[in-house]
């Protein structure tokens, strides 16, 4: 392909890039140095709205809840999804079929799945899981007003809602895994739980990592969910980065877009920071495959 030509087919896809992406960053970048109102012209303040996002308890308790939320989700994703990767790889004409049921809870939209899910609790539409608890138990778990509880219904319903895309991906590199690694490692006396260890894990590491890399990303920018799931996140200390950063900027009268501005940048830089150790895996071994 020529330049010129490269150049032509490319220009369309750098243009919506720049525009959705460089141009908010940048301006992004820019109010979060400045005091900014809806209506008014932003008047320079240097490092101010950053000094007042990192001195609010609030803000630490929403990083404090959004890693939180991260890694358990990340370690359950990574578990349960090999777990279910492995039994769909050993079905036969029933899987295209468990597929399709599982990949429902991937492709709504993640507002519409957080509301289905909450009906399993809410007893106005049913509360199945709470009919349940009570049959069996006796008590009445609060699942919307209490810290733990709700943080067990945020954290299911997360997994719950990614699960299917790691389970697909570790799919495909399960069958990816060349057959005469099993049958080697079979030979050599390996049990079925050496050969994972040893053999399909670390062929698959390169798969496992992404999958890594992708759940850490959506769970960082966990917030649709969090209003219907938690209508109290900010009281009752299950409040994400951004729904911190939306009540600030937007929803609670107060319309600081310099604030929310210097809150995003700083929820850039943790983002940044998580996946780091995970991109920096993934280029080694690019680079040694090359």
């Amino acid at each position: 392909m020529r330049r010129r030509e490269f150049t032509l087919l490319m220009a369309p896809s750098l243009l919506v890039m720049v525009g959705l992406l460089v141009v908010p960053l940048v301006r992004t970048i820019q109010w979060s140095f400045q005091k900014v109102q809806y209506g008014t012209p932003g008047e320079f303040i240097g490092l101010k709205n950053y000094s007042q996002a990192l001195s609010d308890p609030r803000f630490g308790r929403a990083v404090l809840f959004t890693l939180l939320l991260t890694v358990v989700v990340t370690v359950a994703i990574l578990v349960l999804g090999y777990l279910v990767a492995t039994g769909m790889n050993g079905l036969g004409k029933l899987r295209p079929v468990v597929l399709g049921a599982m990949l429902v809870a991937y492709v709504l939209p993640n507002v519409v799945g957080a509301v289905s899910f909450s009906w399993l609790v809410d007893e106005n539409f049913g509360g199945v899981v709470n009919y349940v608890i009570h049959a069996l138990t006796g008590a009445d778990v609060l699942w919307f007003t209490e810290t733990w509880p709700n943080r067990i219904l945020l954290i299911a319903h997360t997994v719950w809602h990614l699960l299917p895309f790691s389970m697909l991906m570790i799919l495909a590199g399960l069958q990816g895994v060349p057959a005469e690694l099993r049958e080697a490692a079979k030979i050599d006396g390996a049990t079925a739980w050496t050969t994972h260890r040893y053999v399909i894990i670390p062929t698959i590491r390169g798969v496992l990592g992404f999958v890594c890399l992708i759940t850490i990303m959506d769970v960082l920018r966990t917030f649709d969910s969090l209003i219907p799931l938690s209508p109290q996140a900010d009281a009752i200390g299950n409040e994400s980065i951004m729904l911190y950063v939306f009540d600030v900027a937007f929803r609670n009268g107060s319309q600081q877009l310099g604030l929310g501005s210097a809150i995003n940048v700083l929820s850039i830089l943790l983002i940044l920071a998580c996946l780091f150790p995970f991109i920096r895996g993934l280029l080694k071994e690019a680079k040694a495959k090359a």
